[in-house]
């Protein structure tokens, strides 16, 4: 994002897409996060922001509301403390931020969070992460994969379960903050609570949320249980293992067994070494194949009970 650009927060309007169709986006955004901050960096985020600092009552003032809400969230962002101007507008998007490179922060909120002011926090959660990015910069090439990577690391550092718990629907309507969907948000949102020992599931009031959340943590885990894993359920571990006997006997060579698959192996001068993703950051890990042993991500420091 150019410097005097804006960063735009999707409301949603239409169906709301369900499942996991940006997860190659989303992992790829949790490893450029911890390679950006480094480890220590993104431990700096261990608390999330706290339900009670982005409460909005129907009794405060609009604009001293929103102010009061924005600093809170640029403050758990570890942002410069500067002044926030807040304005409302008739707009598509749920809300704007200027990206600029002077201190205060400028936000558009879309006019109908006048009135509809629970979500005020996630809408602001989003865009100040918007600035984050900007001033480490950190950005991916093209407006979508940009949004989700924003959604992402709002989320992976403490204040996107508020656009998860954006999230409603029943049988005449819906509504839904962000690009990721919303299992996608529960995905990361676990990754987040594994990391730091942390359960969100208290703070949401949407029970939509908390049922894409369930999901999401279900497909986190999935993570946790791939081959070379010891954790790895025995199907696939069978399959890894007749992986592995067939890249032994092609010298010199790599073997990546299939699409569908996230490990792959060398068989090279130095012997058969399997290279899969890290299931905390998922950035690649290359081991010998020699097999009980525990491997550490360089990353994110992550010790894993591998069987190769």
């Amino acid at each position: 994002m150019a410097g005097s650009g804006r960063g735009g927060n999707r409301a949603g309007g239409g169906p709301v897409v369900h499942g996991f169709p940006h997860l190659d986006t989303v992992r790829s955004a949790i490893t450029a996060l911890y390679r950006t901050l480094s480890y220590d960096g993104v431990r700096g985020y261990a608390t999330s922001l706290a339900p009670a600092d982005v409460a909005f009552f129907d009794r405060d003032d609009p604009h001293l509301g929103a102010q009061r809400v924005a600093r809170a969230v640029v403050q758990h962002l570890r942002l410069p403390d500067a002044r926030t101007i807040i304005a409302f507008r008739t707009m598509e998007h749920a809300a704007t931020v200027e990206l600029t490179a002077g201190p205060e922060y400028f936000i558009e909120l879309n006019d109908r969070f006048r009135t509809h002011r629970r979500d005020v926090g996630a809408a602001l959660a989003h865009e100040i992460t918007h600035v984050l990015l900007h001033r480490l910069g950190l950005e991916f090439p093209g407006t979508r994969d940009n949004e989700i990577l924003t959604d992402t690391v709002t989320t992976y550092l403490g204040a996107g379960w508020l656009l998860l718990d954006a999230f409603r629907q029943d049988a005449v309507s819906s509504q839904k903050l962000g690009y990721l969907t919303p299992e996608e948000f529960g995905y990361v949102l676990a990754k987040r609570a594994f990391a730091f020992d942390e359960d969100p599931a208290p703070w949401f009031t949407s029970p939509q949320a908390y049922t894409a959340y369930t999901k999401g943590r279900a497909q986190a885990l999935r993570d946790t249980r791939q081959p070379p894993l010891a954790a790895a359920g025995w199907a696939s571990r069978h399959r890894y293992a007749r992986d592995r006997r067939a890249a032994q006997e092609v010298r010199g060579a790599s073997a990546h067994p299939a699409p569908d698959v996230s490990y792959a192996f060398d068989n090279g001068p130095q012997g058969l070494r399997v290279s899969f993703p890290c299931p905390a950051c998922h950035q690649r890990l290359r081991v010998p194949v020699r097999g009980r042993m525990r491997a550490r991500c360089g990353l994110c420091r992550t010790v894993l009970d591998c069987d190769t």
